[in-house]
């Protein structure tokens, strides 16, 4: 029998809003390579890109850019065998004209790799099959990207093919499985596809009409940087996903898709605020917060998890109000000089910041640094004054309260990264061993005190589990998969998954402690192991000692 720390029931508005994003980011995140390739090939190609006719530095790439950008003339390019389409002209006329492939990536590929993603979620790769039919009644019954179709009809087709399948359960003559299973998805995708077609595609495009009116209005009264009041706490509190990726991400693709960027791409992924407030403690900071601040700003500004700052906020919540500051001028500043991005920067690095800003020229480039550099000096000032006002009390209660923000960090998000573990690590070189202690306060219990049930259990495949399954399991998986090899252990496969992926096949699966009891719901035949830090738990180190004691035992 495994133990783990003890961790507190689900509950509440803020864990239902966190996991409904985290959902929704669960379609958006794995699909994200999409969105940049399509970026990309905006950038590059559409008339006003790099390479098109309108170039803003003169490298007018013909005909490549009005084939692969659309709109370019066939008679006149004659390049055999391309898809074409009627084109209008710009005298009222109309010409067979080259599709491309921005038009059509973003009005077909990405809105069903979305559907297809949300119906795996739910449904496996069945499930996936029947959402992405679905969709594409949606997308044809409409006249703009359904992003917004593809998340809602995806997983709602998986799940009614979910519900069918248990009609017949067990009823199904042998012989027959194949039959009953290809044809009844098969014609539930037809009718999903006819309903999504006539009834859920206005809906939608209703939806995305009155959406596009809300940021319309916010632009039009100059109001947008006022959405900086919600994402910046939001971001504090792990909600933001369900803003971002629910919202954001679909409604700055369609202005992207018009007019060449979006401003809405920049409203959360901004790094200027999370740069800002770590200067500020850099400075003004006291004991662990200070130590520990100049190492995050580069994880947060260069690598892109904002996540690093989180706990510095949490230690001295007065400094929220410094991000909302900080981030309304950023967006402010790009409102003012008409910056945005062309695609999704994600994860919000500057790096990834630059390279979807220069798309849109050189000019737009400048607007989005400035935005950063605004935001970042507006939040530093603030936060500065903020902790030079409280400085003398700050370093008179100084102990745990930094680790204990982290610790709350870490409840807040739902798992530990390592991102954070990093940060726990050089807090403790600060403080003493009590973060140390306090992260691995559960290790005896966990491993050692178990160690007879555990060696029983032969373990050939090890899961690190978290919400996305891309970010801090991958990179917990890669530590404990480097000092598997180091040991010379064979034969033992380290990955990562998102808990909701997590099929039953994996030996031992490791996970945050506030996530354990999810993840033991959905693969309980496991062995499970909770850790507080991802990054460099002592854990590990008795977990590669269990398997090379268990291979010597062969």
């Amino acid at each position: 029998m495994t133990t783990t720390s003890p961790t507190k029931k689900p509950g509440g508005a803020r864990i239902a809003v966190q996991r409904f994003g985290t959902f929704l980011s669960g379609m958006i995140m794995p699909n994200i390579a999409a969105f940049i390739a399509w970026g990309f090939i905006t950038m590059l190609f559409i008339p006003a890109g790099f390479f098109g006719a309108n170039s803003p530095f003169g490298w007018h790439w013909a005909p490549v850019a009005e084939i692969l950008g659309g709109g370019g003339d066939a008679a006149t390019i004659n390049w055999p065998g391309a898809m074409t389409a009627l084109t209008a002209n710009a005298d009222g006329g109309t010409y067979q004209g080259y599709v491309g492939l921005v038009s059509v990536m973003i009005t077909y590929l990405l809105p069903l790799l979305i559907a297809n993603t949300g119906g795996r979620i739910v449904y496996g790769a069945r499930g996936g099959v029947v959402a992405t039919i679905a969709v594409m009644g949606v997308i044809v019954g409409t006249n703009i990207p359904m992003f917004l179709g593809a998340m809602i009809m995806g997983p709602l087709a998986a799940w009614v093919t979910k519900q069918m399948d248990k009609l017949w359960d067990g009823k199904i003559r042998p012989g027959f499985e194949m039959l009953v299973n290809n044809f009844s998805a098969g014609i539930l995708g037809m009718i999903l596809a006819i309903v999504g077609f006539f009834a859920f595609g206005p809906v939608f495009l209703g939806i995305s009409a009155v959406l596009g009116s809300i940021v319309a209005f916010l632009v039009q009264f100059n109001l947008l940087p006022v959405l900086s009041i919600i994402v910046e706490p939001a971001k504090v509190l792990f909600l933001n996903n369900a803003i971002n990726h629910g919202v954001f991400t679909p409604l700055g693709i369609e202005q992207a898709a018009e007019s060449g960027k979006s401003i809405l791409f920049l409203i959360e992924a901004n790094p200027g605020p999370g740069l800002g407030l770590l200067l500020a403690f850099t400075f003004f900071g006291v004991g662990a917060a200070k130590a520990s601040a100049p190492g995050a700003i580069i994880i947060q500004f260069l690598g892109g998890i904002h996540e690093i700052y989180f706990p510095y906020a949490l230690a001295k919540p007065m400094t929220i109000l410094a991000l909302i500051a900080g981030g309304a001028s950023g967006v402010a500043t790009n409102m003012i000089f008409q910056g945005g991005l062309a695609f999704p920067a994600a994860p919000g690095s500057i790096i990834a910041v630059t390279v979807a800003a220069i798309g849109a020229g050189p000019a737009n480039l400048l607007v989005v640094y400035l935005s950063v550099v605004v935001a970042a000096a507006v939040t530093f000032l603030v936060a500065g004054v903020i902790l030079r006002a409280s400085r003398k009390r700050d370093q008179e209660a100084e102990g745990d309260s930094f680790a204990a923000a982290i610790d709350q960090t870490a409840a807040n998000k739902g798992k530990e990264s390592s991102a954070l573990g990093a940060l726990r690590t050089r807090a403790a070189g600060t403080t003493g061993s009590g973060t140390t202690e306090a992260a691995d306060r559960d290790v005896d219990a966990v491993l050692g005190g178990a160690a007879g049930t555990v060696a029983t259990k032969q373990l050939n495949n090890i899961v690190f589990a978290c919400d996305a399954g891309m970010g801090s399991s991958a990179m917990g998986a890669s530590v404990l998969r480097n000092k598997i090899k180091k040991a010379g252990i064979d034969g033992v496969t380290v990955t990562n998954q998102a808990i909701a992926n997590l099929d039953g096949s994996a030996d031992l699966v490791i996970t945050q402690n506030q996530l354990t009891d999810r993840a033991k719901a959905q693969s309980p035949d496991s062995l499970h192991v909770s850790v507080d830090n991802f990054m460099n738990s002592p854990k590990y180190d008795e977990v590669v000692e269990m398997v090379r004691a268990q291979h010597e035992a062969k």
